[in-house]
């Protein structure tokens, strides 16, 4: 029996407004298969916060947050936010991209990815990930899609690898990162530790040429969403015109045979990727070692001792 096709639903959209995002998702609500109600669960909507310095093409956009956050609570949902930034705390970056000031109005509750909880994955390595990330009936991945000068893109599957808490992250990059270490396997296999999950990718002005921090704003009009993180990087990695095999998340994935990872898996009920053709998006043409360079690794680390010591806001 052939395995049953995984939708992705692409859709343009042109403008920032918390709005528009709700009725996009609404929209995507049949063909996603979501609830007609969440009442009475609780539902975390988990973005890509790369900290409170860092540039807001970088991050989520707020607007777009809000407006994924509004169609939950319209449907009942107890709706949380959260995740664990490269530096700093998800408060101070939440404060400093707009993100506050977005949800002003909306009953949403900001937390804080802290409480680790230990596991071994698959292959063998060690990790803590956040309690509260796991804590909640539905998790909302809501990446940006950006260009990376290390996975070449970062997407879906790469923003999960926020529920690492704080300086984890950059241990894992220097234990697992060098040729013979298991960085994207780490990522892959910590999709089987979630609870149901629901990505949708803010692509409307995307990140190109450099990332995942120092890139170029490019207005890609795209918000991407399935119910399977693998099959959106596959499909957004047709949409933007790239070498799938450039991607080392999707090499291994493609090599495990994950279910999402070809595009015979996939079935769009609303825009092919060919909708978007002539984007322009370009990705880094060198990528860098995932593995950080030492003294990156140790400025990173008295950097995140500072913020440490800062009053929160």
């Amino acid at each position: 029996m052939a395995a049953p096709e995984i939708p992705v639903c692409l859709a343009r959209s042109s403008a920032y407004d918390r709005t528009a995002v709700a009725s996009l998702v609404e929209e995507m609500a049949g063909p996603l298969g979501l609830a007609s109600s969440y009442a009475g669960q609780t539902v975390l909507l988990k973005p890509n916060l790369i900290s409170a310095a860092a540039p807001a093409l970088a991050c989520t956009d707020a607007d777009f947050i809000a407006g994924v956050a509004l169609w939950f609570l319209e449907h009942g949902a107890r709706v949380r936010i959260g995740d664990s930034p490269a530096f700093g705390t998800a408060a101070r970056a939440m404060q400093r991209q707009g993100i506050i000031a977005a949800l002003r109005g909306l009953a949403v509750e900001p937390i804080e990815f802290v409480t680790p909880v230990s596991r071994v994955l698959p292959c063998g390595c060690p990790v803590a990930i956040a309690a509260e990330g796991l804590d909640c009936d539905l998790l909302v991945n809501l990446p940006k899609i950006k260009a990376h000068n290390q996975t070449c893109v970062t997407l879906a599957v790469k923003n999960i690898f926020g529920l690492v808490i704080g300086m984890r992250k950059a241990m894992l990059h220097m234990r697992e990162g060098g040729r013979t270490g298991r960085f994207v396997e780490v990522i892959l296999e910590l999709l089987d530790l979630l609870p149901p999950h629901l990505a949708i990718a803010d692509g409307i002005v995307a990140m190109h040429r450099d990332g995942p921090i120092n890139g170029e704003a490019l207005a890609l009009g795209c918000v991407a969403a399935s119910g399977n993180p693998v099959a959106v990087d596959t499909a957004l990695l047709a949409l933007l015109e790239l070498d799938s095999s450039r991607s080392p998340l999707w090499r291994e994935a493609a090599r495990r045979g994950m279910a999402g990872s070809s595009l015979a898996d996939i079935v769009y009920p609303a825009l092919p990727p060919a909708a978007f053709t002539g984007s322009g998006f370009t990705a880094p043409g060198e990528l860098n070692g995932i593995r950080f360079n030492p003294l990156r690794f140790v400025r990173g680390m008295v950097r995140r001792f500072v913020l440490a010591l800062r009053p929160q806001l």
